[in-house]
């Protein structure tokens, strides 16, 4: 077992991510910034606890801070959850009221436990009984037709007087019938007014507005109004952009890692996780996004995709790859005295 991590300041976070924010997503994440806090995907409470426990919470160490975020609704089963991830070091343990989805639905948790507040409520307390790791919620702003203010204001205030202190918001409704999980990301029209007056009515509460964000100067500007800010599908698609978090949002004005730096350290946790016989394929997926709008991208993405995936691939796939892209592209460093 691991000691437990130090809370994570919630400045800047990057999405819970089913399929992708997995612990070679948050490896290669880790080596972009030393502060950002990473989730694990969404793992249900049954999977932890008639599953492969270690399969599903264990990381390297170093991808702290990491926060785990779990799916369920029984009080009991989410407190024994919440129980084990302290065990393994995690920063955070996280409620999704958030995910849309059939399955989720059909397993009762996700974005309809927020119908039920009094039940999110139960949960957390039982987590926060069993755990001296921070309790959060990360939620949707309303589902169906139960969209209004009051009734998140509600939600909010009960939710809260279970003590949880901390909320992360979706700036979206979702629909529960009629749009699938990718049209709930982007159909129901983002409405950041909510959240900053969620931060107005809840002063002495955290609120962490996610959705839609694509930049560290959008961030900077939801920060003057909110605690923290998350990015979701930006920061998986287009990593490089966290490489200024550290000094922007954090204080920490380190050396920023090139992007060659942050692909020789790929190739050598790459080398780890082969060694113990993950497959070349689902650590380099998640770096495919490391040149987005860069020259040489094409190249690298390519190599990679028709690569990787290949018996015996090794990180010579890596190496291939890096030489499609410039060399003014892969030693370019930002000035982080640019920001002063």
């Amino acid at each position: 077992m691991t000691a437990p991590a130090r809370p994570a300041p919630h400045t800047l976070s990057v999405a819970p991510m089913l399929d992708w924010t997995d612990r070679h997503c948050r490896a290669f994440h880790r080596l972009i910034t030393r502060h950002t806090l990473l989730y694990t995907e969404m793992i249900t409470t049954g999977a932890i606890l008639h599953g492969d426990e270690a399969r599903h919470l264990s990381f390297s160490p170093q991808e702290h801070p990491v926060a785990l975020q779990l799916g369920g609704s029984d009080p009991v089963a989410l407190a024994e959850c919440a129980r084990r991830a302290e065990g393994y070091g995690y920063a955070e343990v996280n409620l999704n009221v958030g995910c849309p989805s059939d399955r989720v639905q059909n397993g009762r948790f996700g974005a309809c436990l927020m119908a039920t507040p009094d039940v999110v409520a139960r949960g957390v307390e039982a987590m926060r009984g069993a755990t001296g790791l921070p309790v959060t919620v990360k939620h949707r702003i309303g589902i169906d037709d139960l969209d209004s203010y009051e009734l998140l204001t509600a939600f909010v205030r009960t939710v809260a007087d279970a003590g949880c202190e901390t909320f992360i918001v979706h700036a979206r409704k979702a629909w529960l019938s009629g749009l699938s999980p990718k049209e709930n990301r982007e159909i129901p029209p983002l409405r950041y007014e909510v959240v900053r007056q969620l931060k107005m009515d809840f002063p002495q509460l955290t609120f962490v507005l996610n959705g839609g964000v694509k930049s560290l100067d959008e961030a900077e500007t939801h920060l003057r109004s909110v605690d923290g800010v998350m990015i979701g599908r930006e920061a998986y698609g287009n990593p490089y952009l966290l490489a200024l978090a550290d000094a922007r949002l954090f204080g920490d004005a380190h050396v920023v890692p090139t992007r060659r730096e942050v692909v020789e350290g790929l190739i050598g946790y790459a080398e780890e996780m082969l060694a113990r016989d993950v497959y070349l394929s689902r650590v380099t997926k998640h770096a495919l996004g490391l040149f987005a709008g860069q020259a040489g991208a094409r190249g690298w993405k390519r190599t990679i995709s028709e690569r990787a995936y290949l018996p015996g691939a090794g990180v010579e796939v890596l190496r291939d790859a890096m030489a499609c892209v410039p060399d003014a592209v892969l030693d370019t460093r930002p000035d982080v005295r640019v920001l002063a």
